[in-house]
């Protein structure tokens, strides 16, 4: 990626909803290249789209868990499709992915509003998916907890430019 279009990147990392004037200002370009630098991040698929990470426990999640499975591996890529259906249907899912390390090979990342909540998102995924889940282990964040680094993508905004 060219160095400006990475710049322009990390920009919006920090604070997404800045106008295109403003951007061009700190990127040292014109206000019609920081659109069509824009426009081309956004196509080529850089940015996948513009949103907010907003305050979870404001929306009235407590708790964050981040699952570890491992599943049997002859069954991961026959079950794929099923499983991104399966985990679109959940909004309360933000991530999903195969994965290695501590023995495991996926791994999901779920909020909830609370403990029972969380308790029947289990035995119903469980009941689900039991069959090709050799080990299933669970961290419980609280996020009423005090938290050192909130999630945020801004930080990644901060780096130094390659």
């Amino acid at each position: 990626m060219k160095k400006r279009m990475m710049r322009l990147l990390l920009e919006y990392l920090k604070d997404s909803k800045r106008s295109d004037r403003e951007l061009a200002k700190v990127v040292g370009v014109s206000q019609p290249t920081i659109t069509r630098m824009r426009q081309r991040l956004v196509k080529d698929g850089a940015i996948r789209e513009f949103t907010v990470i907003p305050d979870f426990v404001k929306m009235g999640y407590e708790i964050m868990a981040v699952s570890h499975v491992k599943t049997k591996v002859l069954e991961v890529t026959e079950l794929e499709e099923k499983a991104e259906r399966h985990w679109k249907k959940f909004p309360n899912v933000i991530f999903v992915s195969r994965a290695e390390g501590m023995g495991k090979n996926g791994v999901l990342i779920s909020l909830h509003k609370s403990y029972s909540d969380y308790s029947d998102f289990l035995t119903e995924n469980l009941r689900e998916w039991g069959d090709y889940i050799l080990e299933y282990e669970t961290m419980l964040i609280n996020l009423k907890g005090r938290i050192v680094k909130p999630l945020s993508l801004t930080y990644l905004g901060e780096q130094k430019e390659a």
